[in-house]
């Protein structure tokens, strides 16, 4: 369970999340490497600026990008076969 003082942020980026694949998917309505990966980029980029207001401290706020490219690569790739997997079934 992640410590209270970080729900906030986690809540925005999921908001952000919601958002842009909601924006993207009605706007595209196909599925791609290149679409998922700009889903990803952009609610972490704003996620980022957002906890950097939060947070009032840009090196903490940036630590996703500093620690969490693995997990922002397995995002892109397992989103995008996960949506491809439900699109043909």
């Amino acid at each position: 369970m992640p410590h209270a003082s970080a729900l906030p942020a986690i809540l925005l980026k999921s908001t952000l999340l919601v958002l842009f694949a909601g924006y993207t998917a009605h706007r595209f309505q196909r599925v791609s490497l290149l679409l998922v990966l700009g889903v990803v980029l952009g609610y972490q980029v704003l996620g980022t600026l957002g906890e950097w207001a939060m947070k009032g401290d840009f090196y903490l706020a940036a630590q996703d990008f500093r620690f969490g490219l693995p997990g922002m690569a397995l995002q892109v790739v397992g989103g995008y076969l996960v949506i491809k997997h439900l699109i043909r079934k």
